[in-house]
């Protein structure tokens, strides 16, 4: 300081000119650091051969193949249980058993109902016979004066009221019949017996409980008739209901088996629509082995249905497809995601002497991973680029770690 004070005006200017300089080759240095030129590395993957299959995604609901629901047609209170859950029964198994007294009462009331009938019916007829008799005689009898043709109308009137008397007490049986039938298939139906072989996955009475059958059938028993055949009920959106067809191969999981896909098809595409708040969807039945006994009916299943596929062709990453050099404006690019309809016209980059080249294709399928190749320069093996990025370091500053023209 005591130098700076001493110097004289024309050496402080020449310290400060000196001081300057240094100054400005220190930011002009600082600036060539910030923007020169960072080689750019391109990532690259290559042309394989194998499977490019587009599918489509659904959620559904694990259910046997055939369920059948088990009610009860006559009202009363359950008196004895036979079947409970997982139960595997026969066909005609009795499973459950109404309060059968009040239904015997009417059927002992039908049976005398129809004994009273049948009796009615032979005192009639034995009517009818003594009516007949009586007929011929007094006919008999009017030809040689003794009576009255008065007396013989009145016989002959006498034996058509017997004959319609019988076909009455006759008609009068055959209803009496009915009604002790009808009363015996109610009595019948106390017995809950199950319909098909199967194993019963619902139960919903217990003993002492009241079924009422006024209005309509109750549902005691849920019977699935064979659990080692399973079938997903999807729900595919109205936007893609078009792609799915029967036979389409399909795979699925259920949050009980994580990590672990089944293998199914497509057996039905049902008509009728499921508007759930303005949203359309479609049922696919999607049929899988359960062998093993793994799905439980009511599972939830992630379902993903094949729509279409092709197998051992020439493949090239969708990232390749949208790769776009940094030193090319926006868009100059093939067209991303070709390839779901007809062959479509587009382009990746290859590496040639350092530089990338653009190198046109025809795509065909897309699965959104890896495209089908149906025509161009490329072959199995070649690499294309999927991507670029610029090491970091202090003179960079800042480094693009990795872009993809998407």
């Amino acid at each position: 300081m005591s130098r700076w004070k001493t110097a004289s005006p024309q050496r402080r200017l020449a310290w400060v000119g000196a001081l300057a300089g240094v100054l400005l080759a220190a930011l002009a240095v600082a600036w060539w650091a910030g923007h020169r030129s960072v080689p750019v590395q391109y990532l690259r993957a290559p042309v394989t051969r194998g499977l490019v299959a587009r599918s489509i995604s659904a959620t559904g609901t694990v259910n046997p193949v055939l369920t059948v629901i088990v009610g009860s047609y006559v009202s009363g209170v359950i008196q004895a249980q036979y079947c409970d859950f997982n139960t595997r029964v026969r066909k005609g198994q009795l499973c459950a058993r109404i309060d059968p007294r009040p239904y015997q009462t009417v059927v002992d009331q039908n049976t005398a109902q129809l004994g009273v009938a049948r009796a009615q019916l032979q005192k009639d007829l034995a009517n009818l016979q003594y009516a007949r008799i009586n007929e011929a005689r007094q006919a008999g009898l009017v030809g040689r004066g003794v009576v009255s043709q008065d007396v013989v109308d009145a016989a002959r009137n006498a034996l058509s009221q017997a004959s319609a008397q019988v076909l009455l007490d006759q008609a009068t049986v055959r209803e009496r019949e009915a009604s002790l039938e009808a009363a015996r298939v109610n009595l019948g139906y106390t017995d809950i017996v199950s319909p098909v072989d199967g194993t019963v996955v619902s139960r919903n009475v217990t003993i002492g409980q009241t079924v009422a059958a006024s209005f309509q059938t109750p549902t005691l028993f849920l019977i699935a008739t064979d659990l080692t055949r399973m079938q997903v009920d999807a729900n595919v959106s109205e936007s893609d209901i078009g792609s799915v067809h029967t036979g389409d191969a399909a795979r699925f999981s259920v949050e009980a088996w994580p990590g672990r896909v089944f293998d199914a098809r497509v057996v039905q595409v049902r008509q009728a629509p499921q508007a759930v708040q303005n949203v359309i969807t479609y049922d696919v039945v999607v049929a899988v082995d359960n062998s093993q006994l793994l799905l439980k009916p009511g599972m939830t299943a992630t379902v993903s249905i094949v729509t279409a596929q092709r197998d051992g062709v020439l493949r090239v990453p969708d990232q390749a497809l949208r790769f776009q050099p940094s030193d090319m404006p926006q868009g100059a690019a093939g067209a991303a995601g070709a390839g779901r309809g007809a062959a479509a016209q587009a382009r990746v980059w290859v590496l040639r002497d350092g530089r990338p080249v653009a190198v046109p294709v025809r795509i065909g399928l897309d699965d959104d991973t890896h495209a089908e190749l149906l025509g161009g320069a490329l072959a199995q093996g070649d690499e294309v680029i999927v991507g670029e990025q610029r090491p970091s370091g202090a003179a960079a500053r800042a480094a693009t770690p990795m872009r993809f023209g998407l």
